[in-house]
This record gives structure tokens, sequence and C-alpha cells, in this order.
């Protein structure tokens, strides 16, 4: 069983916790194109720190949830921030793919 963390404005789950709500999640990895190719958790889509705090409306729904995941759960926690104040519901991802103990996807 896994637990929300309250971080501020936004709640923060582990990493481990992932695969129990995989398929019930909006999944979205922040990092560099690069970074997310080089490996990211199943079912993660990739949209840019940059681009998503630039343009969040092109990308998100205010009435749904996302889970916001990067490297090692800093950038995550960052944008979370931000966007949870302009009325996102987020959930930080901790820990991020770094450590992320199953296989990542290529």
């Amino acid at each position: 069983m896994f637990s929300f963390i309250k971080r501020g404005n936004f709640s923060a789950i582990s990493v481990h916790d992932v695969d129990d709500i995989i398929n019930k999640i909006n999944l979205i990895d922040i990092r560099e194109p690069y970074e997310y190719e080089d490996g990211h958790v199943p079912k993660a889509m990739n949209i840019p720190m940059g681009t998503i705090l630039r343009d969040p409306e092109k990308y998100l729904d205010k009435e749904k949830e996302y889970h916001i995941i990067c490297q090692s759960g800093g950038r995550s926690a960052k944008t979370c921030s931000e966007l949870s104040t302009r009325g996102y519901k987020v959930v930080n991802v901790s820990g991020g793919t770094g450590s992320y103990l199953r296989p990542l996807e290529k």
C-alpha cells in the first residue's frame, strides 16, 4: 500500500509506488527528450519541463490529475509547485527515474 505525502501545495508519491497505479495515472516525464530516450518509466509521456511550464494549457486539463517525474525528483517538484499555483492537479514522483527499480523503456 502506498501513501501520498503533502509537499506544500502539491502531493508526492514515491517512484517505488508508481507500478501499483501505473495504469490509472497520467504520467508525464519532464526530462529533456535525449534523457527520455535513454530510458523512461513505462507509460510515461515526454513533455520537457520548459515546454510544459511555458504553455501548460496546451498539454494539461485542469480537471485531470497528473503525476510528474524527472531524473531524481528535483525538477518535478519545482514543476509541480509552479503548476499547482496555476490551478493544475499534480503529484510529484519522488526519487524519479533514477530510483525506479524495474527496467526502463527505450
